[in-house]
């Protein structure tokens, strides 16, 4: 047996519902021993032997709904054999309404109460049994009777409109989820392809660069082959650069059609200094602190770059109040770093910076075998930090 009663209990309805037939049979007993001597029925023993047989269609209430109904009903014959009904036979036919009006549908529940209550009735007015009150009329008994029935079934249905209602708000809740993680994937989709797009602009770039300097260094190459040679080596270093682009833009490149992307230049470095500028006006103090020599950048990453300080500021416009922003821009041989902080209240409880943007940013970072971090800072604010390997391209046409 586990070790949590009610999981185990749970699991086993029959076990569950025989407990209860015997707390009713113990209720009977407690009361009775509560109840004066001189309101105790005449063949006290009797009754509470026959207690038991009229609480055992509770143990059946779950597993077997309509025999246990059967059982009740036929129960009806232990008063006219007393003289005396026992407590636990009232208490069982109330569980009983209780069970079908709360786990049946109307049709099925409505019969079950009717079979058992319509009984209860004809019994009360044909054969009253003796009560502790004295001079009641079969009238009556009949109302008190249907009154309790019609209570218990109100009470059932209450509850199996409550579980309906929770199961529905459930399946919305899925379906919703559903739809997030729809969502969430064809923003994913939406970004990579438009890092495509913006891809193809690079490399399209190179193809151009490397079309113009080859016709230069075939005209030059007679007069001047000093000068030939320096195009032929930048045509070399682009065309590296252009084959790596074209592994990444293969990568995320999709089969489905895509409008024409537009013609205007992609930002790149030089339009980070801008880019601050314009969200200082914006009203969000932000200082650009750059470490090293940036050299001969690639256009696809310094595109990312200025794509992750743009969608951080963004949000830290946004999200962070009345607060400050720091850009920081690290160069070396073989990482490209950057950090935009900002001292704002941090993402709220629903996680509100965590949006289609960072998706975006995350997949930039990851084309080029980067790593993202976002998250809270320490003290307070937000933190969106990026690194990415890097290969000069002079390093590559030496």
């Amino acid at each position: 047996m586990t070790s949590d009663p009610k999981a185990w209990l749970r699991r086993h309805p029959f076990a569950a519902d025989a407990l209860l037939a015997l707390v009713l049979v113990a209720a009977e007993v407690v009361l009775t021993g509560l109840t004066p001597r001189e309101y105790r029925p005449p063949h006290l023993l009797t009754v509470l032997a026959w207690s038991p047989v009229c609480a055992a269609p509770v143990a059946l209430r779950r597993v077997a709904p309509w025999p246990a109904v059967a059982t009740a009903v036929a129960t009806l014959a232990v008063p006219a054999l007393l003289g005396f009904a026992p407590g636990a036979q009232g208490l069982t036919f109330l569980v009983l309404t209780y069970t079908v009006a709360a786990t049946r549908p109307p049709r099925t529940a409505t019969a079950a109460a009717l079979a058992i209550w319509l009984p209860v009735a004809v019994v009360s007015a044909v054969a009253p049994v003796d009560g502790v009150v004295e001079d009641v009329s079969s009238a009556y008994l009949v109302l008190n009777n249907l009154l309790i029935g019609t209570v218990s079934y109100s009470v059932g249905r209450a509850v199996y409109g409550r579980r309906a209602t929770t199961e529905a708000l459930r399946e919305r809740a899925r379906s919703a989820e559903e739809n997030q993680r729809s969502l969430a994937d064809r923003a994913v989709a939406d970004e990579r392809r438009r890092i495509a797009r913006e891809l193809h602009d690079v490399v399209a770039h190179h193809v151009s660069v490397m079309g113009v300097l080859a016709t230069g260094a075939r005209r030059v190459l007679p007069r001047n082959p000093g000068a030939a040679d320096e195009a032929i080596a930048t045509i070399e270093a682009t065309s590296r650069a252009t084959l790596r682009e074209m592994r990444r833009l293969l990568d995320v490149l999709r089969t489905d059609a895509e409008p024409a992307a537009e013609l205007s230049p992609q930002p790149g470095l030089a339009g980070i200094e801008a880019l601050v500028e314009q969200v200082r006006d914006a009203g969000l103090p932000v200082t650009l602190r750059v470490e090293g020599d940036p050299g001969e950048l690639e256009e696809g990453v310094a595109l990312t770059l200025y794509r992750i300080v743009q969608e951080a500021l963004t949000n830290a416009l946004k999200h962070a109040g009345v607060a400050t922003a720091q850009v920081r821009l690290a160069f070396d041989d073989r990482v490209v770093a950057v950090e935009v902080a900002d001292t704002g209240r941090g993402p709220g409880p629903g996680g509100d910076r965590i949006g289609h943007g960072l998706v975006g940013m995350r997949e930039r970072v990851a084309l080029y075998g980067g790593v993202l971090r976002t998250g809270a800072r320490p003290g307070g604010g937000f933190r969106v930090a990026a690194r990415i390997p890097v290969e000069r391209r002079g390093a590559v046409a030496a």
